[in-house]
């Protein structure tokens, strides 16, 4: 295809994981049951937090919004490959990849704020824990949660923005099982040193930023740690982080192996896209099973809500059986 304003009516072809067709159903069976799990796990989460009026506090409120934004980063990256495996095709348009880019940095950029602000509020809560109703008050969680979708919608509509001026040749294979912005911008006709500059900036600003606010958090909460005399403050202490810092290590890693999978092999993007799976699919799964697993608030809340769950159940097929 020539490169042109012809780009808008083409097709990009994503190549998924694997291109053997006998692994096909494996690879999308493995996938719908991570999705659902992932689905079904996050959903339950939001359900505790929110049917109890125990957890309406500054951590449990950043941790559903977290359990929202993992299952919306987890259909915008999943849904579209399982429809393409169980249609057989490979096709995406091109409204379709651009809008799934869009989606895709703006709930990555959204879980990069999420956990700086659960490491914030770990902070206070060990380091100052006499102010913390004071400092983490409602009014300053909603005006964080608020400000980091105007900053992650605005930047994802840059990179956005940015991707719409590029041409496309006639090589539209996305070796990758989604949009991923910088195999996009790969694959144009046109000088992406613009597109490139912005997108390690922003990478390096907001991937970078709040990783350095997490750290820096968790320096101070060692220290805060480390002055505790007693056994049992130490311990209650870092159960407090455990969950939460076992999220930020699953999901920075992962990233960083991203990183160094096409940094060590620049022209095997396959393993970039394999790589792609643990902050894209396992992360997010992961995520509630990490958050109750020590938690026993928590697993009380989930008890209650698939009790509910289940009763209603039940009450509405007795009805019917009825009518």
């Amino acid at each position: 295809m020539i490169p042109g304003n012809d780009t808008q009516d083409s097709e990009f072809l994503l190549q998924g994981l694997s291109m053997k067709p006998e692994l096909q159903p494996l690879i999308f069976g493995l996938f719908l049951l991570m999705y659902l799990i992932t689905g079904l796990g996050n959903l339950l989460i939001i359900l505790a937090v929110s049917s109890d009026s125990y957890f309406h506090t500054p951590m449990y409120f950043f941790l559903s919004n977290l359990s929202f934004v993992d299952i919306c980063f987890t259909t915008t990256t999943i849904l579209k490959m399982l429809i393409n495996i169980q249609s057989q095709r490979k096709a995406i348009s091109y409204e379709g990849c651009i809008s799934q880019m869009y989606f895709y940095m703006l709930f990555a950029v959204l879980d990069d704020f999420l956990l700086t602000m659960m490491a914030y509020d770990r902070y206070v809560a060990i380091c100052h824990p006499l102010h913390y109703t004071v400092i983490m008050n409602p009014r300053l969680c909603g005006l964080s949660v608020l400000l980091s979708w105007i900053i992650s919608t605005l930047l994802s509509l840059l990179e956005t923005l940015l991707v719409l001026r590029l041409s496309f040749c006639t090589d539209l294979e996305i070796p990758h099982f989604f949009c991923e912005i910088k195999q996009i911008a790969q694959l144009a006709c046109d000088d992406t040193l613009l597109n490139d500059t912005i997108m390690y900036f922003t990478a390096v600003l907001f991937g970078g930023g709040p990783l350095a606010g997490i750290l820096y958090s968790y320096s101070k909460i060692m220290f805060s740690i480390h002055g505790i005399s007693s056994p049992q403050g130490k311990y209650k202490a870092v159960s407090i982080c455990a969950s939460h810092l076992s999220v930020v290590s699953l999901y920075y890693f992962s990233g960083l192996g991203v990183y160094l999978s096409s940094a060590t092999a620049p022209h095997n993007s396959h393993s970039s896209a394999t790589a792609s799976v643990m902050y894209t699919v396992v992360t997010p799964m992961l995520n509630p099973f990490i958050y109750s697993l020590r938690n026993k608030d928590i697993k009380r809340a989930l008890k209650r809500v698939i009790h509910m769950v289940v009763i209603n159940r039940e009450i509405v097929l007795g009805l019917k059986q009825h009518s």
